[in-house]
């Protein structure tokens, strides 16, 4: 494949690990010129290696999706080296997780910080803006594109010790809501994800009997993969999910019903 014969082009935000290397390998796999954005050079270049390896086509940026210009940058070098931009799959995010206030005895003895609040809305939030933002005038000139950003199940129910990251996966249901009404009508969707937890770096830190109490409580009964989320977005990203719009799709495994 070469990048002149390639149908089309996704952007996929942190894309080096986890479900975000998962969804780029699909997508290479699945005919897609892959840009992968992310803030570690190794863990992109290994994605491109990997996507190489298997015959697609992929490209690295260092991108800090937090900076609004930093994904403006971005956007006109993946424009300018592939004529469009067809799908953005908002995927960066992070965790500081911390209890609002701590209390013990009575007391409190802790709290989240701000700078734990404000790192995982600049990230997870702000970050979910700036790249689309970034990417929508493209999408809007060739009347096509596909929006597909991460939540989260806890941004649907709440989670215990997440303010800032329930916030913020709340606040991305609420902008894709939004820019499915506004960018409709070039022919441009906007949908969110919900994942529910999913076997990645971001949950090892979880203790064991906190785990297999979440897999006790999926019908399922398994914790989910990275492929579960990255087949998710692929179908929101096709051509043929043009009527699939403002939509948040839970993929947790009926983990919620199951509580």
């Amino acid at each position: 494949m070469t990048e002149a014969s390639t149908p089309r082009v996704a952007i996929v935000t942190g894309g080096g690990n986890g479900i975000g290397r998962a969804t780029a390998r699909l997508f290479a796999e699945n005919g897609y010129a892959v840009a992968i954005w992310d803030m570690s050079e190794q863990a992109g270049a290994e994605t491109v290696q990997a996507i190489a390896a298997g015959g697609g086509v992929a490209v690295f940026y260092a991108v800090d999706v937090s900076k609004a210009a930093s994904c403006v940058e971005a956007a006109r070098a993946v424009k300018d080296r592939f004529g469009r931009v067809d799908v953005l799959v908002n995927n960066a995010g992070i965790v500081r997780d911390a209890q609002l206030v701590k209390v013990r005895e009575g007391k409190v003895v802790g709290q989240m910080s701000e700078e734990q609040f404000d790192a995982v809305v600049q990230v997870n939030l702000k970050g979910v803006f700036n790249c689309t933002q970034s990417v929508v005038p493209f999408m809007i000139e060739q009347r096509y594109g596909r929006i597909v950003s991460t939540s989260s199940v806890v941004g649907l129910y709440g989670n215990f010790g997440q303010t800032n990251y329930v916030a913020a996966k709340a606040g991305v249901i609420g902008m894709t809501k939004v820019w499915a009404r506004e960018l409709g009508k070039y022919g441009v969707t906007a949908n969110a994800v919900a994942p529910g937890f999913i076997a990645t770096d971001m949950v090892k830190s979880i203790p064991e009997k906190v785990m297999q109490s979440m897999i006790e409580h999926t019908p399922v009964g398994r914790v989910g993969q990275p492929d579960d989320i990255a087949r998710a977005y692929l179908f929101l990203a096709d051509e043929r999910s043009s009527f699939i719009n403002g939509a948040v799709l839970s993929v947790d495994g009926g983990s919620v019903t199951g509580t």
